[in-house]
């Protein structure tokens, strides 16, 4: 069968075209989903695009976060039924085919009369909850999250719904607006000349118990650890990309010595944590994927106003250069695959 995917054909390179698939017949645990929307998650992709990510290899279908209809299920899927929307890691092609006996498979149920141009959303929103699923963040707590994209912000608004006092940072004014508009009511320009004693005076004097690090740029570190009170934590969330070169020894005495601040560093990739539920483990990225969607959908995290364009797949060549060059325009960019 013809299958419309996006495909990075090299790097810098984008097409659409249809790729000849044999999904059928389907196997005893497979299901074939055709897809409504599918998310683009600009960090990992632009990477992918530029050719840096050595994991993915050209010509290949970016995209991991598609909403879908079962359109088929395999003879052993009991949990699963034709007509089912469903939210999976799926990439940006119109059909996806799924094994779901793989333990790295996800495929959960949509929560019905949902806005699924905003469901697709889930996949962003669990990426930021491992940065709270590994926190010591209690009730009152400052809580500062450097970047103010697509996963700073919802990093940012859980940290909210988990009790923190959270301080949005980011070099853009238009992403700090939206922040504020998301109930990030701290959101700052984070100016290096003066963030430090903008924390200060928030925090009065003490510092924030939390910096999750959500932009993946290295250089963004360094100046953010003055930030992090005694015995503070330091959450990395953002893939680190790119080289950059630094005095180690400065951010390592600062950890260690300066102000006594014993600062602790957690690494938080969201494949720390098992994809499906499992009885013997409290947090898996199901189980994150299913509150996200309860979340979105009862308003409590604020996805709408991140959602600023809705495009053809057609239209790949726009997005990818919006999200590359118009940062502040381009921020939550959804493929419409509804008439594909």
């Amino acid at each position: 069968m013809k299958n419309t995917s996006v495909i990075f054909r090299q790097a810098n390179r984008i097409e659409v075209d249809e790729i000849d698939s044999d999904f059928l017949p389907l196997g005893d645990h497979d299901v074939l989903i055709r897809t409504r929307y599918s998310l683009i998650s600009a960090g990992t992709e632009l990477a992918c695009l530029s050719g840096v990510e050595a994991w993915f290899g050209f010509p290949g279908t970016p995209g991991y976060a598609s909403v879908g209809e079962v359109v088929e299920a395999g003879a052993r899927v009991s949990e699963l039924a034709p007509g089912d929307i469903v939210y999976s890691m799926g990439g940006h092609r119109q059909f996806q085919r799924l094994d779901t006996s793989n333990p790295r498979a996800l495929c959960v149920k949509v929560p019905a009369e949902m806005d699924l141009a905003q469901a697709v959303f889930t996949r962003m929103v669990c990426v930021a909850f491992t940065a709270l699923r590994i926190s010591n963040i209690e009730l009152g707590d400052y809580v500062a999250v450097t970047g103010l994209g697509l996963v700073g912000n919802f990093a940012a608004q859980l940290a909210g719904l988990q009790g923190g006092r959270a301080i949005g940072l980011d070099l853009s004014q238009r992403r700090v607006e939206l922040a504020q508009a998301c109930g990030i009511d701290r959101a700052l320009v984070m100016n290096p000349a003066t963030v430090a004693e903008d924390v200060a005076a928030i925090t009065g004097g003490a510092g924030v118990t939390t910096l999750i690090e959500a932009t993946g740029n290295p250089r963004a570190l360094p100046p953010a650890l003055p930030l992090v009170g005694r015995f503070g934590e330091v959450i990395l969330l953002g893939t680190p990309r790119g080289a950059y070169e630094t005095d180690l020894t400065e951010v390592l005495r600062h950890v260690h010595l300066d102000g006594l601040g014993n600062v602790t560093f957690k690494g938080a990739h969201e494949w720390r944590y098992p994809v499906p539920r499992d009885a013997f483990v409290k947090h898996s990225i199901g189980r994150n994927a299913g509150l996200a969607l309860e979340l979105i959908r009862d308003g409590a995290l604020k996805v709408a106003l991140l959602h600023t364009h809705t495009l053809k797949p057609e239209q790949a060549e726009e997005a990818y250069s919006g999200l590359k060059h118009k940062q502040d325009d381009y921020i939550g960019v959804v493929f419409d695959w509804t008439d594909a």
